[in-house]
């Protein structure tokens, strides 16, 4: 068995959780959260929580098995938590936990970013692919 220093232990823990290296474990976060699906429910669900058919005209575009693929998964991740009233027929309702209210502030910045620079970006490709 080979021993390691102290130094040598936080290396590795770092290099665990260094997003440039292949085998980094970040790296499935950054995977989920950069998905286009998984940035729209987080930022509709910043704004309230939501049932599923709310989310779905809220989301222009997203298929039924998208959405709910995305909010399995979410809810795996412990962004989101499902709740079940106990009603006829029964209601479910989705929201963000604190880790997913901490994540929506970062996409929410990006968001609006995306909304503001939209026609910069569009006149760029115009100009690139007329170049």
């Amino acid at each position: 068995m080979v021993t390691m220093t102290a130094a040598q232990r936080r290396a590795v823990r770092k290099a665990d959780y260094d997003v440039y290296m292949a085998s980094c474990k970040s790296r499935l976060v950054l995977e989920r959260i950069t998905d286009k699906w998984v940035s729209l429910v987080v930022c509709a669900l910043g704004e309230s929580d939501m049932r599923y058919a709310e989310l779905n005209r809220r989301i222009a575009g997203v298929s039924q098995k998208m959405l709910t693929q995305t909010l399995r998964n979410l809810e795996r991740d412990g962004l989101v938590t499902r709740t079940v009233a106990p009603t006829v027929p029964v209601s479910v309702t989705y929201s963000l936990t604190e880790l997913g209210h901490g994540l929506h502030e970062v996409l929410q910045g990006i968001k609006v970013w995306a909304e503001e620079a939209a026609a910069e970006i569009i006149i760029a490709r115009d100009r690139y692919d007329a170049g």
